[in-house]
């Protein structure tokens, strides 16, 4: 067992280990001169982070300034590609953690885990009713999205991984020398192959490589891990509660937008869609595939040895005769599960190609059922089958579409085609200048009129007839690939009520919505809205009760289970108001939808439109769960995985695992409570806290919108004291960095905003205005700063916040963050902004410290501190020279391909070392 009191050492072994391979690596491609190089480098910015002195800074700037090609560009690829191993550590570490729980004896048990919420349960005493319904309300589902910000290729994915893979082979304490040579030489062959590779993508990705590269992580780990996780909990019920027979549902699940996305992203049409849907079916049908050759090695029982249900044996043989040829039949009749093996196998490879193919995942799941009751019978009722019941759950997880597809495009693309078609058809000239009464009345009337609207394709533009097309392909990709293969349609910028109507419109038109003559009603389509800016956010609860209130939306919603689906984005609300601000406006816009949905008997799914930064409602999944109003959560929880989040999270199956079952323990526990009315102190909040929250986010949203709205020079600083210029060029994503080219702020993404100022350490985005807010509220008296200090002890969603600006704070520098002043044309405006962010952040770090009784920022996660810690020195370093490399490129003085590849490469290294894009 490690030593409690070192229990990092372990970690510092492997990242001394992978950066003395570099350093041979360096030596061997660039002499032992690179190698002086870089720890020169590395030593005075370790110095300057001790104690700052101007001699040590002014040598730092001579060291970088005097560096040429090729040198330069090796000294940045050096602290970058050390990024990826000390990534690699950690993410070893983590497993190793893990397996230690697991090896200690009886009785320890690893915190957020899905045996500490079992446990949580059984300490709870709670009843079996409530424990069951607890069960049947749990409901994970995470989004894979393709907004462009992971930044490392697939190919060094793919080096990472094997590396990972050794660095867990060594820990091994049976292996031999010569078993421990050959892991020791494989390694420093991978290191290698990871510094020879070249780490940028020389084009931009098209969205089916963008499809491709989310289908990597259900191929790796995804298939797998999560019917482990529903087998977990299985394991776990059965183990502290013996004498109950528990049913698990199929609680989480992965969907995504990867190929579906049309807001802002021309790449993405109707045919790309369909290619998607297709290559997820494949992915499916492979795995499968997979499966069921390695449940014909397993059971290979014969009718010579045990007795089989006759109906199996009937079905086998007709079977063999509707589908299979001759030579293809299992040759030994007396196996007749290999045999039934063979005729699913046929079925499986025939699907999509021909009428013997499978229909519906359905009918594969009863093959396999039917094979695993009929093997049960027959051995001892303790011991389950769990091969084939994982199996059986993959097909109940996957089908065969493999993750659902939502569609999402903006809510002006629709009011322009329904604006056209209503003109043609002559119902109105100009539906898009009507009041929204009137807008809502035409669409009522529309919606209850069996009758279609469209009249020949040819009489609508062409940007019509691609928003029409849309609805067809939904339609067909129902009856090709199942009515779960599309099951959502977001409309984002949801403005009013009329947005989502309008949908629905266009769905009728398709026959997805379909209204019979004799009044009955069809509906195979969820449509959820996206409330993504203040504003809108503030909206959200009218624009909703005007929905619930019309029957033809209450008997869509009748026709969907009685279930809306809302979304609610974060990146645009902290881009609009600041985090703070709009963190509170996000919980609070759930708190009363939740209670006005629960007065017409709605149940509500919240789909949290997370980023992978903080700047973007980022941080680990069991803390944005717990974060959330504890009444919504036993309706489900939908939350985006994007970007980067995906390589860090997914990776590695144990990796994978284990943020997983964090993310399941949580929602167990949380869900528990609620079902149980057994809330902690907190948990439904105190009146108290939330008007103390409503104090505090009025102060910070009037604080960060007179700085970035307000200030006539913010845009100017934004845009220069940062490289989001140069951003565009790093080829990340298929999708612009802007909304219709547009120069206005407004119009600017999200995901470059958070990019750019993560780069250069500023992270404006993450904590600006935090300080001010909560400063404002604790000046009025000493009790207000116990109520902040309560409510942090007892509040999991104000925990949550102020834990994120920790981290915020601790990941951005402002020492280093000054450097990029000199990119600053006119440095009285760079002097005046920087002053500003320099007393917020001050106003925020005291604040925090206040309000956590921390002596230093993160003192209550040591692990991740000291992760920070230990990446600070190596990260400045390349601050420094993406500040002296966009000086000459800006200047005119440098244009060449071979500088901007090195701003790039700065680029890549500093999102490898915060472990943030955006």
């Amino acid at each position: 067992m490690i030593d409690v009191a070192d229990k990092n050492q372990l970690l510092r072994n492997d990242v001394k280990k992978l950066g003395n391979i570099l350093g041979e690596i360096l030596v061997h491609h660039g002499g032992i001169s690179l190698l002086h190089k870089v720890e020169t480098i590395r030593e005075l910015t370790k110095d300057l982070r001790k104690d700052f002195s101007e001699d040590s800074y002014k040598k730092l700037k001579e060291e970088i300034a005097s560096l040429e090609p090729p040198t330069r560009s090796q000294v940045i690829r050096a602290f970058s590609i050390y990024f990826h191993l000390v990534n690699m550590a950690e993410q070893n570490h983590r497993i190793r953690r893990r397996r230690e729980y697991q090896l200690q004896e009886d009785g320890v048990v690893q915190p957020v885990s899905i045996e500490s919420a079992v446990l949580s349960i059984k300490e709870g005493q709670y009843s079996d009713d409530v424990i069951q319904q607890v069960l049947n309300d749990l409901s994970i589902e995470l989004i894979i999205t393709a907004h462009p910000t992971e930044a490392t290729k697939r190919t060094v994915l793919e080096i990472q991984k094997r590396i990972s893979a050794i660095l867990q082979a060594l820990d091994n304490p049976m292996l031999t020398k010569k078993e421990r040579k050959d892991l020791d030489e494989s390694l420093f062959n991978d290191v290698t192959a990871l510094w020879q590779t070249d780490e940028l993508r020389q084009r931009k990705p098209t969205v089916i490589d963008e499809v491709k590269n989310g289908l990597y992580y259900f191929n790796e780990t995804l298939f797998d891990a999560l019917p482990s996780i529903h087998q977990e909990l299985e394991d776990q019920l059965e183990e502290y509660f013996p004498e109950n027979n528990w049913k698990v549902p199929n609680f989480l699940h992965f969907g995504s937008w990867i190929g579906g996305d049309r807001d802002g992203n021309p790449n993405v049409t109707p045919e790309i869609t369909w290619e998607t849907l297709k290559l997820q079916r494949k992915v499916a049908l492979e795995k499968y595939d997979e499966a069921i050759v390695d449940l014909m090695k397993r059971f290979s029982q014969s009718t010579t040895r045990v007795s089989l249900d006759e109906e199996l044996v009937k079905s086998v043989e007709q079977e063999e005769i509707t589908y299979m040829a001759e030579d293809e039949k299992w040759p030994v009749k007396s196996e007749v599960y290999r045999r039934k093996f063979a005729i699913m196998l046929k079925r499986i490879r025939e699907v999509g190609k021909s009428d013997m193919g499978y229909l519906a995942a359905e009918e594969l799941e009863q093959d396999l059922v039917q094979v695993k009751n009929s093997v049960e019978k027959h051995q001892p009722s303790h011991h389950k089958l769990k091969t084939i019941r994982k199996v059986i759950r993959q097909v109940q997880l996957f089908g065969f579409h493999l993750a659902t597809l939502d569609i999402r495009n903006h809510s002006g693309e629709h009011e322009a085609a329904i604006t056209e078609i209503l003109k043609v058809v002559g119902i109105s000239d100009n539906y898009a200048q009507l009041t929204e009464e009137e807008k809502i009345k035409i669409l009522d009337n529309v919606l209850q009129d069996p009758r279609p609207l469209l009249l020949l394709e040819e009489d609508y533009s062409k940007e019509t007839q691609e928003v029409l097309k849309v609805f067809k392909m939904i339609k067909k990709a129902h009856a090709e690939f199942g009515p779960r293969s599309i099951e959502v349609y977001l409309v984002s910028m949801t403005q009013s009520s009329s947005d989502l109507l309008e949908v629905l419109v266009l769905a009728k038109e398709a026959g997805i919505y379909r209204l019979h003559a004799d009044g009955k009603l069809d509906s195979a389509l969820n449509v959820a809205p996206l409330l993504e800016t203040i504003g809108d956010l503030v909206a959200g609860p009218e624009i909703m009760k005007t929905l619930f209130e019309m029957d033809v939306y209450r008997n869509h919603i009748q026709k969907r289970g009685n279930r809306q689906e809302i979304m609610l984005g974060y990146s645009d609300g902290s881009k609009d108001g600041g985090t703070l601000t709009a963190n509170w406006k996000l919980f609070k816009a759930q708190q009363e939808i939740h209670n006005m949905a629960h007065n017409y008997d709605i149940a509500l799914k919240f789909f949290h439109g997370r980023g992978g930064s903080l700047g973007r409602g980022g941080g680990p999944l069991n803390r944005s769960i717990l974060s959330q109003p504890g009444e919504t959560l036993g309706d489900g929880v939908k939350i985006t995985e994007q970007g980067e989040v995906l390589s860090s999270r997914y990776l590695l199956e144990d990796i994978a695992y284990r943020n997983l079952e964090q993310a399941a323990s949580a929602l167990l526990e949380a869900t528990a409570k609620v079902a149980n009315k057994k809330l902690e102190k907190g948990q439904l909040r105190e009146k108290a806290w939330e008007d103390a929250m409503e104090d505090i986010s009025s102060h910070s949203l009037k604080k960060y919108q007179s700085f970035v709205f307000e200030d006539k020079d913010f845009l100017t600083y934004f845009k220069q004291a940062t490289p989001l210029q140069e951003l565009g060029a790093l080829n990340i994503g298929s999708r612009p960095m802007k909304r219709k080219g547009s120069e206005r702020f407004e119009d600017l993404r999200a995901i470059p905003w958070v990019f750019a100022w993560t780069q250069s350490r500023q992270m404006i985005p993450a904590w600006y205005a935090a300080g001010t807010g909560l400063q404002a509220f604790a000046s009025k008296g000493q009790e207000n700063l116990e109520l902040l200090q309560e409510m942090y002890k007892n509040w999991p969603f104000f925990q949550s916040t102020i834990n994120n600006l920790q981290l915020a704070l601790m990941k951005a520098d402002l020492t280093t963050a000054k450097e990029y002043l000199n990119l600053v044309e006119d440095q009285t405006i760079a002097n005046r902004m920087f002053t500003n962010i320099s007393d917020e952040y001050k106003r925020t770090h005291d604040m925090l410290l206040q309000i956590t009784g921390n002596e230093q920022l993160l003192d209550q996660t040591p692990n991740i501190k000291e992760s920070i810690h230990r990446r600070n020195p190596y990260v400045d370093p390349l601050n420094f020279l993406q500040v002296d490399l966009i000086q000459k490129m800006r200047s005119s003085q440098d244009e060449s391909e071979e500088v901007l590849t090195e701003v790039l490469l700065t680029i890549s290294g500093i999102a490898a070392g915060l472990v943030n894009t955006g």
